[in-house]
This record gives C-alpha cells, sequence and structure tokens, in this order.
C-alpha cells in the first residue's frame, strides 16, 4: 500500500471517532439502549475505525505505537463476529472515554503521515 492509502485510513479513523463523539454529545448511557438507531451508528463507526485500522501497513501501526491498534482491530472483530452479544456498556466506554482521546492521537498521526 502507498502511504498516500494509509493516510487516507487514519483520516477515515478520524472521521468515525469524531462523529461518534459528536454523536454522544449530551447523551446519557440510557441513549443507546431506547435510541437503536443511534446503538447501531456507534457500533458501525466503531466497526469502521477498527477495519481502516486492519488496513493499514505495519510500519504506519509501528511509529504510531501509541495508539492501541491491538485493541482497536480486536474490538472490530468483536462486534464483527460476536454481533450478537454486542454489550452496549462497553461500547459506551469505548464512544466516550476512549475514542476522545484517540482523536487527538490519530490528528497527530495524520499531521506526520502528511510529510511523508
Amino acid at each position: 500500500m502507498s502511504p498516500k492509502s494509509d493516510l487516507i485510513r487514519l483520516k477515515h479513523m478520524l472521521d468515525a471517532s469524531e462523529k461518534v463523539v459528536l454523536f454522544l454529545r449530551e447523551k446519557k448511557r440510557k441513549d443507546l439502549d431506547e435510541d437503536e438507531k443511534l446503538a447501531l451508528a456507534v457500533v458501525r463507526l466503531i466497526e469502521v475505525i477498527g477495519e481502516a485500522a486492519t488496513k493499514l501497513e505495519k510500519r504506519v501501526r509501528e511509529v504510531h505505537s501509541v495508539i492501541p491498534w491491538e485493541q482497536i482491530i480486536g474490538t472490530r472483530n468483536r462486534l464483527i463476529h460476536g454481533y450478537e452479544e454486542v454489550d452496549l456498556d462497553i461500547v459506551w466506554q469505548i464512544a466516550t472515554i476512549d475514542l476522545p482521546t484517540l482523536v487527538g492521537k490519530l490528528r497527530h498521526a495524520i499531521e506526520i503521515e502528511s510529510l511523508q
């Protein structure tokens, strides 16, 4: 893959992460239970983040080792393959605690990769 493809995938990850953060702004955990569209959107966006991560070159994951690639990819796999047992408590934690932090790390990675 080309560095340009990796940059595009990092941007996809950032876009999906920012959407989750935006969608959940001023929401409560119970909103995921009560709003099926919201829950499905958040889960799908987390899947997209993980899918894009699986397609990044190993070099990119090594250079930006501060990003928890294995957890991101593992979460994607769990959501895709364990779709019948999605735990919305875990989704909420990822969406409200992990993704806001990931946004900053992805912005930094994009900045670095843009210079390549």
